[in-house]
């Protein structure tokens, strides 16, 4: 299983170089889209929303390089280190030399029956010693499969009991870790909706500009915002407190030109 979380991990990583390689285009895409619009970046809505996003995105892919290396310091490396560590090494010698050691008391343990079928054939004293040194060295054998089948078993139960306490404290950090990047990709992209939806409302309750043309002058009406307070010091002043909206006339005087030809 602690194999299985390394492949996630890594394709999880993967998949994060990928997202921010096109976010990151994405987003320079975006800000220069609104660097280009930016003379009237104001009434053009697109431009101000894509430039919005644009910096939003650059804290999203922030967050998306904390995650990988989150996944990276706190779940592939300790993961990696536990399958190459010496705990588990000495484990698996020790279940290779039981198993060496089994194979050798099967070939020990037909050898023996065939010395006995021989002594049923021919019992002289030759074969029976032989018989007799063989059953002998079964019987160590089997011995020290005892003891080292112990061993085995002891040192594989304290790995796999050391592995699945690991790898549980690091797939929790793995969630943890990936709760925390969507919870803050939420909360960037929440400011980065709240921001363009505001841009659109404001555009939208604009009223519209009027531009009639009266022989020689030009007027043009549009919305402003007042950033600092004013306090109206007669009747035909207006009153304004930081915030409010008033609509301005701007008046431009184009006059006319004699043209003589000849």
């Amino acid at each position: 299983f602690q194999k299985e979380v390394i492949k996630a991990a890594e394709a999880f990583t993967a998949i994060g170089y990928k997202h921010i390689e096109t976010g990151t285009k994405f987003s320079e895409e975006c800000c220069r889209y609104g660097t280009e619009n930016s003379e009237n970046i104001n009434e053009n809505i697109l431009a101000k929303a894509a430039a919005i996003y644009g910096d939003g995105c650059k804290h999203v892919e922030k967050e998306q390089e904390d995650l990988i290396k989150l996944l990276s310091q706190q779940v592939l490396d300790p993961l990696r280190a536990m399958s190459a560590g010496a705990p588990l090494e000495d484990a698996r010698h020790l279940a290779q030399r039981y198993s060496r050691m089994r194979q050798e008391a099967e070939v020990l343990a037909a050898d023996i029956s065939r010395r006995q079928a021989r002594i049923r054939e021919a019992p002289i004293p030759e074969n029976v010693a032989k018989l007799h040194a063989a059953e002998a060295k079964m019987q160590e054998l089997k011995a020290n499969m005892a003891v080292l089948g112990k061993e085995a078993s002891a040192a594989l139960a304290a790995v796999e009991a050391q592995q699945q306490r690991l790898t549980l404290q690091r797939l929790v950090a793995m969630v943890e870790g990936e709760k925390t990047y969507h919870l803050r990709v939420a909360a960037i992209l929440n400011e980065i909706e709240a921001e363009m939806v505001s841009e659109k409302q404001r555009k939208e309750s604009a009223p519209p500009v009027i531009v009639p043309e009266h022989g020689s002058e030009k007027t043009m009406y549009y919305l402003a915002e007042a950033t600092y307070p004013f306090s109206a010091s007669s009747e035909k002043e207006l009153s304004l407190s930081i915030g409010d909206f008033v609509v301005v006339r701007k008046v431009f005087y184009f006059p006319f030109l004699s043209l003589t030809s000849k």
